[in-house]
């Protein structure tokens, strides 16, 4: 029969079929350009199919195939070397087995505990009461009062905080609210988001941003955080803060700035699902209007949220809320910069002082911030649905600052 019945009879495509006459297990008869394959053919595929059964790859059945044409009608059955090929793989095999059983106990173990976090008690996060004295009023500077709240554990979960000029703060779910420019949902649930942006984002984009992430954990780690204050610009889906919240000490103050109200929701429930208990202070606010006192930030993380901001302003984010900072803050910062632009570049020219690593070192020098660490990364061609404010021919890069004032 030809090769296609061949194939047909024993369901196998004629791709493998080829493969295995390339390796000479199968030597067909070829008449007038079409291959023949007869009983001995069959003969042939069907100790190839056994020794398959038992784990043996082509290229040892190969070694089985030469004992048998070589060897036949002589006892190379029980040839001493012809035996140990079985021994050997039923030993491998053997081995195999074992290191699966210890494979499957090692999953059944980690399933376990994925099961217990998923039924684990949740920290539920609040606005720390002793929070009180560091928000001010925007319109006024005058402190907060706090007027119909709900709290739990010394954390307000619900309520108002008002200022005696009339001025209104709502906390919902433990999140403040500062006016009403709140940013939508994307109109998928975020952790849906965060999976979605693994897939579309191209992988050296995300090799860079977690080599940034690493570098700038690694600097904050140098620090003390104790009674400290930490302010994120830009928290979003909290890429950063989930990679450093079990090392945050409880008496430092995180505090999360981002005007995407969802986001703010998502991060707090993840956090809040580890268990553990952290200080953390999620404003959901335009970065000009945070409601704290001036000069009360020990060290502000700036993970792309001036480069955001840079992509609708013209002005330099960090020196707009530089009232914020102590005079000995510290600065952990990373920034997008432009290797070039494009003619059909989507960053409008009045805004790429702020996407060029040379302006953006000066802008930060300007601030009296002393570089302690810089760091660039490799330039990157993509970025995916999520990362296209770059177009073809266009190459950007990450320019990585750590410092103190």
């Amino acid at each position: 029969m030809r090769i296609g019945k061949f194939g047909e009879v024993n369901q196998l495509s004629i791709d493998t079929i080829r493969h295995y006459m390339d390796l000479g297990l199968i030597v067909p008869e070829k008449k007038g350009g079409h291959y023949f394959f007869d009983e001995r053919c069959q003969n042939d595929l069907e100790i190839i199919l056994e020794f398959k059964g038992m784990g043996f790859s082509l290229n040892e059945i190969k070694k089985f195939f030469l004992y048998k044409n070589f060897g036949e009608f002589t006892d190379y059955e029980h040839d001493t070397y012809y035996q140990s090929l079985f021994m050997d793989k039923y030993k491998q095999v053997e081995q195999e087995i074992n290191n699966l059983v210890e494979i499957k106990d090692n999953l059944r173990t980690k399933l376990d505990e994925l099961t217990a976090k998923s039924k684990g008690s949740c920290s539920m996060m609040g606005i720390d009461l002793k929070v009180l004295d560091m928000l001010k009023c925007l319109k006024c500077s005058e402190k907060l009062i706090l007027q119909d709240g709900m709290i739990n554990r010394n954390q307000i979960m619900e309520g108002k905080l008002i200022c005696n000029c009339g001025e209104e703060y709502l906390v919902e779910s433990g999140i403040l609210k500062v006016g009403n420019s709140f940013q939508a949902t994307t109109g998928s649930h975020h952790e849906e988001f965060v999976l979605e942006y693994i897939h579309v984002t191209d992988p050296a984009y995300l090799e860079n941003i977690h080599k940034v992430g690493e570098w700038s954990k690694r600097k904050l780690s140098q620090l003390d955080l104790n009674n400290k204050v930490l302010l994120e610009l830009g928290s979003g889906v909290g890429f950063f803060l989930r990679n450093v919240f079990r090392e945050l000490p409880e008496s430092c103050l995180y505090i999360a700035i981002d005007r995407n109200l969802e986001r703010h929701r998502f991060l707090k429930g993840v956090l809040e699902r580890t268990g553990f208990k952290r200080n953390i202070l999620f404003i959901c606010a335009d970065f000009l209007d945070i409601p704290i006192q001036e000069y009360s930030v020990d060290i502000v993380i700036d993970h792309s949220g001036t480069s955001n901001y840079s992509f609708e302003h013209e002005e330099f984010l960090l020196r707009e809320v530089v009232s914020l900072f102590k005079s000995d803050c510290y600065l952990l910062g990373s920034f997008i910069a432009f290797k070039n632009f494009s003619t059909k570049s989507k960053i409008e020219a009045r805004f790429r002082d702020n996407f060029i690593a040379r302006k953006i070192k000066e802008n930060i020098n300007s601030l009296e911030y002393i570089p302690l660490e810089e760091r660039t990364s490799k330039y990157i061609e993509r970025g995916g649905k999520y990362e296209n404010f770059f177009v073809q021919g266009e190459e950007i890069y990450s320019y990585s600052f750590f410092g103190k004032r």
